[in-house]
């Protein structure tokens, strides 16, 4: 008898545990993410960003839609400036902010096409800070291009039309003939941009 009261006693408190545990479990589950939204700049280490907000005087001094008027001239060009030394660096960097491995993000951005489905929606993309990067002028740093993918396709009007895009932020590096990106974002969710 007594042994049948505690093995009674047991199996009631393994059900009452296990309804806890899916209790919690489901709480759990019902939490939103939290994205926190960021800004492009910080994406990039600061001493990038400071080569890149001081080119070197070398750059005034080039006449507009001459034949030195492009990246790839002055990629090509040897500096003995550091400070020039630098700021070609920073063109190029893949340097990334590790804090953002795995973290849920919002950033505003416009796509850059680099796959679309049978219905012609964009399934993989390039998300850049400004509209015409990788396609009219060069491309931004890796460290300032996101790679992404959305299996079911974004429909867009316009590739002027800027999006807020959420997700979860991987450090992955992307080669493409269009550009290459240091970050990749799990998408969950995109919406147009709005003030």
């Amino acid at each position: 008898m007594m042994i049948h009261s505690l093995l009674s006693a047991n199996k009631s408190i393994f059900v009452f545990l296990f309804l806890c545990l899916l209790t919690f479990s489901l709480m759990a589950q019902e939490k939103p993410v939290q994205y926190v939204e960021v800004e492009w700049t910080e994406l990039m280490p600061e001493d990038d960003l400071e080569a890149l907000m001081n080119p070197p005087d070398y750059l005034s001094e080039i006449p507009d839609g001459s034949q030195q008027d492009s990246v790839d001239a002055f990629e090509q060009k040897a500096f003995s400036n550091e400070k020039a030394q630098r700021f070609q660096q920073a063109l190029t960097s893949t340097e990334v902010i590790k804090e953002f491995e795995n973290k849920a993000i919002r950033i505003p951005g416009f796509v850059v096409p680099l796959a679309n489905n049978a219905e012609q929606k964009i399934t993989e993309f390039f998300i850049v800070p400004y509209f015409g990067a990788c396609i009219h002028l060069p491309p931004p740093p890796p460290n300032q291009i996101i790679h992404a993918v959305v299996e079911e396709g974004i429909e867009l009007d316009s590739l002027y039309e800027p999006l807020w895009f959420e997700g979860v932020l991987a450090i992955e590096m992307t080669e493409n003939g269009t550009g290459s990106s240091a970050y990749r974002l799990r998408i969950d969710n995109f919406f147009r941009y709005q003030d």
